[in-house]
Formats: C-alpha cells, structure tokens, sequence
C-alpha cells in the first residue's frame, strides 16, 4: 500500500505545490495538499496547525516547509503521524521525495583528517596549542606537528604533552631522527615520514609510522621499507606522495593507483597540500575530486596544510567531502545530491522560481510589504503596487518610492545587493537570510521568528 503524505502550506504556494509533487510522484503515492490558511507557509505556527488541521489525519506523514519552525515531535504527540520537514525551496521538492521523504545520512567516515601546524618550532607555545584546538573542533583528528629543518625546537615536548592531556592525537612531521624520537617519547601516535633508513624509530615506541620512498617518486624503495615493516610487525601508513600539477601530478597519482594495486589491505595516506596550497584556484573542488580519488583507491588518511589564505577552509572541506564520498559510495552513487556543503560559490538550482511563476506571484500581493527573489532574468521586487525587474540592483531604486524612508531604504539596499551577488554568481536567495557559502563560511542560526529594524520581512502569515 502506498505511503499516504499530506503537504501543508499557504496561498501563495498552493498552486506551484500542487504542480511540483504531481510532477514528481513517479510512485503514484496517495497524497494531498492542504492550505493551512495563512499567506507565507514558512510562517505557520504550531497553534494555527494544531487549530486548522481536521482529525482525524488521513495521512502517514505529514511534510512542512523547510523553514518552518515548530516542534515536530509536539505535532507526532498530538496527532499520531509524523511530521518532518521538507527542503528550504519547493523546486527541492522532487529530490526531497527521491531520497524517501529523509536528507542523506552525512554522520559517517572512514577517512582521517591530519590537520599539519607548519613550522610549529618557530611559535609560541600558546599559539600552537590555539592552532591545534581550532583544528580539532573543524573537524581534524590528528593534529600534525610541523617542524623545520635546522632549527631548535625545544617546546616540541611540551606541546606535545598538552594536547594529549586535552585528548587529542598527535603526530609529529620531521626529518630529524632525534626529532622524530622525541615525539615518540613525549606521546605522539604517528611520525611523518620514515624511510628504510629511519623505520627502526618507530620499533623503539608504540607509534605507527607514515612510510615514503627513500628517493621522491621510487616506488621500489617505498616497497622495501613497507616489506621491512611488515617482519617487523609494526603497523603502518603508506604515503607514495602527490606532487604539485607540472611538477609531476599525473604521475603521483598513478603511482597511489599502483602502490593500491600491488598492496591492496594496506592503509595509505595523501597529502593534498601540493595541489590546495599550490593551486590559485577555490580549494572546495580539488577537495572534492581528491576525497573522491581516495575514496575509489580506499585511501583512509589524509594529510593537509593551511598556510595560503585561499585555503583557510580546508579542514571544513575535507570532512564534509569525506562524509560525502562515503555516503555516495554507501550508495552505489555518484556524489550529488548530498548537499550544498561544497557548492560555495555556484549552486546546482540557483533559481527557485521562473520569472512567470513569480509574476503569478506578484499578481496575488495584496499588502505593500516588497518580496525580492532572484530568477534566470534578474532581481524581482514587488508588492502590491509594482513589480520591477532588473539585473543591476541600482536600477531598481528609483521605482521603489522609499527616498524619503531611511531605515526602509536601508533594508531594500542590503537585501537587493544580497540578490544581486546570488543572482550574478547563480547562488540562492531568500529574502531576509544570509547567503549559503558551504563549509566556505560559517552561517549563523537563523532566527525565522525575527523581524528585521525596518519591519518589512515576509512575516505576512496573519490569520484570516
């Protein structure tokens, strides 16, 4: 028996509602739409729905709009079925629906994120210990310990012994032996990166070492030091090393697939720096196609830098594409649709209405409080006495009639220049909320209950 689900929402999308879901029910499910009685659904309150909605509920679930704000599990206690929430934007609706009425279960990973503090022996012991925090609640879980050739660092057990009191792990990245001993000593889990040469430091303590050929790119070196751990018993990483793009990248990368060819159990790890750091492009891309390349090749270790202001995102961008990678190959998927956490800058649907759908809109305001929306033809404001378009927010302020309204002017300038930026990029707009960077940036909670200084939200939801 088909799954009955009942939609809630307002006047304003009724209509459009109705056409999205008949459009997308390909399962020829039983459902229904039921106008709850107030103009803009997002504002709907738990005493309007517990009030306007008829019982019994002949439904098995019934799906709000994204921004509405009630308590779900109040809604289930009170009538028996289950309330969830759908997507922000009604053109979601039929992906929404696609994936079983649930968002994609973005909660695992196989990947571990070693978060590198360059040139850790030239700060304060403060400042690495800030550093390291600020990288664990990104989402790293070990924090690399960068050291410098010829040069002093005498706090290296000090640091070391701090951040495993506060509980996190810590590897340690020299090409000093007496360097790497220490680490060992003072409670470092990993020692980045040991050779033939150098493996017999890891024997000496309980630590796993990340092991790399002997001469850059030479695989059979990486392969005898792998051979040595192994009669030895000490357990490992393996790290062929990518090079920058022009400086061997290709190459580097086919050297991962081979080294996975030859030692398929063995766990790896790729130090995606060369190509963030090294590249003047937007790093949440090279993330995406890296992560993607480990997750084919079962590479489980990742090791990455900060030091380029471009790439101050990174760690924030390697665990949402770890969390993706994972789901999608979970899936049997291709990586889309499990959300817009790397999407910073372009959006897949930046448009969530055609110009006609916001006309017919348009048409049906009865009040003079302006909605701005953004389509494939520009920036749309209107109310109930005009309805302007144009691409250059400017031009849109002499139709406004607000000259003699500063605080009313001011808030149509912010959000018109809002409009324009997503509407240039072909980035999403809704109206009285920030702009969705991604993982690119951290978004505040929004309060959808707030009207702005001005008063000139969409809170139009008054009750008939």
């Amino acid at each position: 028996m088909a799954e009955r689900l009942l939609f809630l929402t307002g006047h304003l999308a009724e209509t459009r509602l109705k056409k999205i879901v008949a459009a997308a029910n390909t399962d020829n499910a039983d459902w229904q739409v039921h106008d709850v009685g107030v103009k803009v659904a997002a504002l709907m309150t738990e005493a309007i729905i517990e009030r306007r909605l008829p019982r019994p509920l002949a439904a098995d679930r019934v799906i709000l709009p994204g921004r509405c704000r009630v308590d779900l599990d109040r809604l289930r206690q009170s009538f028996g079925v289950e309330f969830v929430r759908g997507p922000d934007e009604l053109r979601d609706l039929p992906r929404f629906l696609g994936r079983g009425g649930a968002p994609p279960d973005l909660s695992r990973h196989d990947t571990r994120i070693f978060a590198e503090i360059v040139e850790a022996s030239q700060l304060p012991v403060a400042e690495v210990l800030q550093r390291a925090r600020k990288l664990a609640r990104a989402g790293a879980d070990v924090i690399d310990i960068g050291c410098l050739p010829d040069t002093p660092f005498p706090e290296l057990e000090t640091i070391i012994r701090e951040l495993c009191a506060e509980g996190l792990v810590v590897s340690v990245d020299s090409a000093d032996p007496a360097e790497l001993r220490r680490g060992a000593r003072a409670g470092a889990a990993y020692l980045l990166s040991l050779t033939h040469e150098t493996l017999d430091i890891a024997s000496e303590s309980a630590v796993t070492p990340v092991l790399i050929p002997a001469a850059h790119g030479d695989l059979p070196s990486l392969m005898k030091v792998v051979e040595k751990a192994e009669k030895r018993g000490v357990p490992f990483i393996v790290d062929p090393v990518l090079d920058p793009i022009h400086f061997g990248f290709t190459a580097s990368l086919l050297r991962y697939a081979q080294v996975r060819r030859q030692l398929p159990q063995v766990e790896m790890l790729m130090g995606t720096g060369n190509l963030t750091e090294l590249t003047d492009a937007d790093t949440s891309g090279m993330t995406a196609a890296l992560m993607g390349i480990c997750s084919e090749l079962a590479i489980r270790n990742v090791l990455l830098v900060n030091v380029s202001p471009h790439t101050r995102r990174t760690v924030e961008e390697h665990d949402a594409a770890r969390r993706i990678m994972y789901a999608a190959r979970a899936d049997e998927s291709l990586p889309k649709d499990y959300g817009p956490m790397l999407l910073q800058v372009h959006d897949r649907a930046p448009f969530t209405g055609t110009p006609e759908e916001i006309a017919a809109t348009a048409r049906d305001i009865r009040d003079r409080n302006f909605r701005i929306e953004v389509a494939e033809d520009g920036i749309h404001v209107y109310n109930n006495a005009v309805h302007l378009v144009a691409e250059d927010a400017m031009a849109l302020f002499s139709g406004l009639s607000v000259e003699k309204d500063g605080p009313h002017a001011f808030y149509l300038g912010t959000e018109l220049m809002k409009a324009e930026i997503a509407y240039r990029l072909g980035k999403r707009y809704a109206q009285d909320e920030p702009l969705a960077w991604g993982v690119g940036a951290d978004r505040q909670e929004e309060d959808l209950t707030r009207l702005s200084a001005a008063g000139h939200t969409l809170r139009a939801a008054q009750e008939k």
